[in-house]
């Protein structure tokens, strides 16, 4: 009976999800033709942003609920396809659908490593973590440390690292809330942020996993649908192939030998992108010259004199457009910008100055194409085309530098791809996800289908890189000021640092060192970019805000479960009633909530380095403890508590030494690995804290070991909700 009721169960999901996914679709048409009929693009932003944030908040309302098991796991009956759909959801973030076809337009092949790391991370999900976590029970992380190794304190410490890594985490989903709110409905950033953040509100206030699982899965539907007709468009408009994964290497041939064009200053185009260069060459040097006058002022303690000189530049210039009758409207309200947004304090001043002196020294240099006229690269090359007779001595010395350059990429793009990996098997938000199925084996498939929805959207990402860099190398590239399309002014307008372009050598042609597009605009602005519909634009961001939403009601709900779970009822009132818990954990995530969107609203960081931080962290606190603590029943409390703070301690103290946001400078590197893989230090040292902890204690109690036997072994089956309680 109970197998025919879950597989009813099952086939009313699928009535229910075909249904919904015609209903989009049709709505997306509907839109369509009303905007060949005259409907504005402003309201077709403001359509898509109430109609999916209504039908999330009617699913939440929906699912509401006051029972604990449906609150925190759904009722642990969510099939594996809909756990593996709402799993996708809740693992493609921001940062995922904004972020990573952008940054592998940005980086090229170092931006691969994002795309290894996070679905090989799945594997290390289903062979050391996900069964045996569904086969424990219970609703949290903090749950199974607590019941693990007994005693409060490793679930404190579990409690603690889950709010960190999620809170990092969620505030890049906000973040990317803000920036598709306010793209394509005109509200600013700021308010942008707090109406994106009901949305979140509504799903994972009321109805906790249960409401969260079942809008996730609607928003992956959204998501995918999105991100796949723009690029399956471009694939067809470019190469005549509607398959892109399988088409767009013909575009990579056009974009290598458009690179090699670029680089080379005997033609037409070269001769100016060169001339642009040699301007950044000298923004470079004088970015430079100013952080060194300043890094001497903070040596000697007068930093300040400068902060308060450079803030009475920007104050008087606002001073002087106001004073003067032919200033235009839009002068004066730069010139307001730019006070508002002028760095706090001299350590965010010297951060500012830092990235424009990195950013032009970015683009004084080549083009990296994929096709070079010289031999070697780096270095060498530059020797070779500048000197053809230089002598042995200094190409050796050239290739020295470039060996040195190339060892540190390795060296960091194996460390994110490790960090990556293994913060992917340690991410609480995702391994709660395994507690909603309704046995062991459904968590291992479950597993499956979640890599499955995952390779969907990750396999295009390189595809879209490369056919949005075509369009911009063959239609932006080249062509005049005076006929910009809509798209620059529109996504300038929000954010300035995203989309700018300066004709800097004054020839009315736009050359590409004079464009800036961040990583975290391609996606969104791609239909725009490639000529499409508005209705696809705001499609797009309808799936944007899809992955944002899921991932940030995912996290928010990890923040709140643990605080009201682990902290309230596990540990200060036991006996607290049904009703109490549920309105602690709705009245956590509410303020949490607010907290995170105010963060957000600041801009302290890009989307995928806050995320990639989020992973370096989850990895180090928990991996270590949660692996051994399946595998090795030798493994105790003491073991434990030193291996979660020693991780988690290094890995935070790196990234706050390292990173330019903290005041941090690249000298403090360790082996030149950059922050974002901090985790590639705290991993070996929470390893190394549980085994040597463990080691010089005593073992753990028999009653400890027994249940280590029953979550590793299939034969034993069954959950053990009240054995660990």
């Amino acid at each position: 009976m109970a197998a025919q009721t879950q597989a009813q169960f099952y086939a009313a999901l699928k009535k229910y999800y075909s249904f919904y996914t015609g209903g989009f679709i049709a709505f997306v048409i509907v839109l369509a033709i009303l905007e060949q009929l005259g409907l504005p693009p402003v309201w077709i932003g403001y359509i898509f942003l109430a109609a999916t944030i209504a039908l999330y908040a009617g699913i939440g309302i929906m699912s509401k609920t006051a029972d604990v098991a449906e609150y925190y796991v759904a009722g642990r009956r969510v099939p594996a396809v809909f756990n593996g759909m709402a799993t996708g959801a809740d693992w493609m973030s921001a940062a995922s659908f904004i972020g990573m076809a952008g940054t592998l337009y940005a980086t090229g092949y170092d931006g691969l490593a994002f795309v290894m790391g996070w679905t090989g991370g799945y594997v290390l999900v289903a062979l050391f973590l996900a069964p045996y976590l569904r086969k424990f029970g219970q609703f949290t992380i903090p749950d199974f440390l607590g019941a693990r190794y007994g005693g409060n304190l490793p679930r404190l410490i579990g409690v603690f690292a889950a709010i960190l890594v999620s809170f990092v985490y969620v505030v890049a989903q906000i973040y990317g809330v803000g920036l598709i709110t306010s793209r394509f409905t005109g509200l600013e950033f700021q308010i942008g942020v707090f109406v994106g953040l009901l949305g979140i509100l509504v799903c994972s206030f009321l109805g906790g996993m249960r409401a969260v699982t079942w809008t996730q899965v609607a928003q992956y539907i959204i998501l995918i649908i999105a991100y796949m007709i723009p690029v399956v468009w471009l694939s067809v408009k470019h190469t005549g192939n509607p398959i892109p994964q399988i088409a767009y290497g013909q575009a990579l041939q056009a974009v290598s030998a458009k690179e090699k064009e670029l680089n080379d200053p005997t033609t037409v185009l070269g001769a100016a992108e060169a001339s642009v260069r040699a301007i950044h060459k000298e923004k470079q040097a004088e970015w430079e010259a100013k952080l060194k006058l300043l890094d001497e002022a903070i040596a000697a303690g007068t930093a300040d004199s400068i902060y308060r000189e450079e803030r009475a530049k920007v104050e008087q210039k606002l001073a002087d457009l106001k004073a003067d009758p032919t200033a235009s409207a839009k002068a004066i309200s730069e010139a307001e910008k730019a006070v508002k947004d002028f760095p706090p304090n001299v350590a965010k001043l010297r951060e500012d100055w830092k990235k424009k002196a990195d950013a032009a020294k970015a683009k004084a240099g080549p083009v990296p194409a994929h096709a070079v006229a010289f031999p070697g690269k780096g270095a060498e090359k530059k020797l070779l085309k500048e000197n053809p007779d230089a002598t042995p001595e200094e190409i050796a010395k050239a290739r020295a530098e470039d060996e040195k350059e190339s060892d540190i990429k390795r060296r960091n793009f194996l460390a994110l791809v490790f960090c990556l990996m293994v913060g992917t098997a340690a991410l609480p938000h995702i391994l709660m996800r395994y507690y909603t199925t309704p046995s062991v084996r459904e968590a291992r498939v479950s597993v499956a289908w979640s890599l499955f929805f995952i390779f969907l959207l990750y396999f295009t990402a390189p595809a879209l890189a490369v056919l949005v860099k075509y369009e911009v190398y063959t239609n932006l590239v080249g062509s005049s000021f005076a006929s910009l399309p809509a798209w620059v002014a529109n996504w300038a307008a929000v954010d300035a640092t995203l989309m700018k372009i300066v004709d800097m050598n004054k020839d009315g042609l736009v050359q590409l060192a004079e464009i800036t597009i961040g990583s975290d605009l391609v996606v969104l602005a791609t239909p725009e970019i490639a000529g499409l519909p508005y209705v696809i634009s705001g499609m797009v961001a309808a799936g944007g805000l899809a992955a944002a939403l899921s991932t940030a009601d995912g996290l928010l709900l990890t923040i709140a479960n643990a605080l009201s779970h682990d902290v309230y009822y596990k540990m200060l009132d036991p006996n607290a009633p049904t009703t109490r818990r549920l309105a602690v954990s709705k009245g956590l995530l509410l303020v949490v909530a607010v907290l995170a969107a105010y963060t957000a609203s600041l801009k302290p960081g890009d989307i995928l380095f806050l995320v990639g931080a989020a992973f370096s962290l989850a990895a180090s606190a928990f991996f270590p403890a949660l692996v051994l603590g399946v595998f090795w029943k030798r493994a105790n409390k003491t073991g434990a508590v030193i291996g979660m703070l020693a991780g988690l301690g290094v890995c935070m103290y790196y990234m706050y030494t390292t990173y330019e946001f903290f005041g941090g400078v690249a000298a403090n590197q360790w082996w030149d690995i950059k922050p974002i893989a901090a985790g590639i230090f705290g991993v070996p040292i929470g390893f190394l804290g549980v085994i040597i902890g463990s080691l010089l204690t005593r073992a753990p109690a028999k009653e400890i070991q027994e249940l280590v036997d029953h979550v590793r072994y299939p034969s034993l089956e069954g959950d053990i909700e009240t054995r660990a309680t």
